[in-house]
């Protein structure tokens, strides 16, 4: 059982992700309409007779979400009997399918109805935050071998709190990036990293300071996330999780920031677009599993070093 338990959990992980890279690909493909106004049918027909690139990719994005739901419900229920008694699985697993409905609503809705492009840009982060409880589900169940006992990790409040806060701010840069791409302001500021075809100051019009937004929210965690890697180098060397793991992190927001410049570059290549989403849905999947270790470790400062 445990075997098809950890193979279960990996392949939902990895279908979660394509779920949400397939609604960044929706986005940037302009494919939200590809079956109409029509949900769950596609222009009122299980299989549409006139086909698109559209309709292929928005279908797609609709199988595939149904299936992975159907697989996130069976990791749930099995994870609930079979290892119910950790305490964050049953949070976890009512979390992760309540955000995965939440998202199929509001694109069901986005669809039926419409809906304004800042209530829209909400559905990625949604699917982020499925996406990571999904994950930390899997790492729970992996966690039966007892080869690692986060219990044993010693985090002083600085650490704890820096981790805290750049993860709930890496919600506000995710919530920016869908902005811009909702708002079709991805190449209103053609250059990188700032807007010099356009006048300076307040004369930048209003998708321009969404995309300026975006870039300065994802500067400031990149700064944030280099500092805190610079304190687990210095004071958990000797806490491998911790000190790879920020490494692992600055990594992560490096790429983010470099594809995202990259973007500008070459005029919104589809690939580079979808690796920048992959970044950042990957490292807000590690800031939670770091919140998972803080929860768990022993809060001791007396052990720890202190920087200036």
């Amino acid at each position: 059982m445990q075997r098809s338990l950890k193979w279960l959990a990996v392949l939902t992980t990895f279908g979660m992700l394509l779920v949400l890279l397939g609604g960044a690909l929706v986005t940037k493909t302009d494919s939200g309409l590809g079956c109409g106004n029509d949900w769950p049918l596609c222009h009122g027909q299980l299989i549409p007779d006139n086909i698109t690139v559209e309709t292929i990719i928005e279908l797609s994005h609709r199988v595939v979400s149904g299936g992975v739901g159907l697989l996130l419900l069976a990791l749930s229920i099995l994870a609930w009997r079979t290892i119910g008694h950790k305490r964050e699985t049953k949070f976890l697993a009512i979390l992760s399918v309540f955000f995965l409905v939440a998202q199929a609503l509001i694109g069901a809705a986005a669809v039926v109805w419409g809906q304004n492009d800042f209530v829209l840009a909400l559905h990625f982060g949604i699917s982020l935050i499925s996406f990571a409880a999904v994950l930390l589900l899997t790492l729970l169940i992996f966690e039966v071998d007892q080869k690692f006992d986060a219990s044993s990790l010693v985090i002083d409040k600085r650490m704890k709190w820096h981790t805290i806060g750049v993860t709930l701010y890496s919600y506000v840069v995710v919530y920016t990036g869908a902005l811009v791409r909702h708002t079709n302001a991805s190449l209103t500021c053609p250059d990188w990293p700032f807007c010099v075809n356009s006048n300076p100051g307040l004369s930048l019009n209003t998708y321009q300071w969404i995309q300026m937004g975006h870039r300065l929210a994802a500067g400031l965690i990149f700064i944030w996330i280099l500092y805190i890697t610079v304190l687990a180098i210095k004071n958990y060397k000797h806490q491998r999780v911790i000190f790879w793991g920020w490494i692992v992190a600055l990594t992560l927001v490096s790429l983010q920031v470099t594809s995202g410049a990259i973007v500008i570059f070459t005029k919104l290549n589809l690939y580079v677009a979808l690796a920048h989403a992959l970044f950042i849905s990957c490292l807000f999947g590690l800031l939670c599993y770091f919140i998972l270790l803080i929860s768990r470790s022993k809060m001791n400062e007396k052990n720890i070093s202190k920087v200036s």
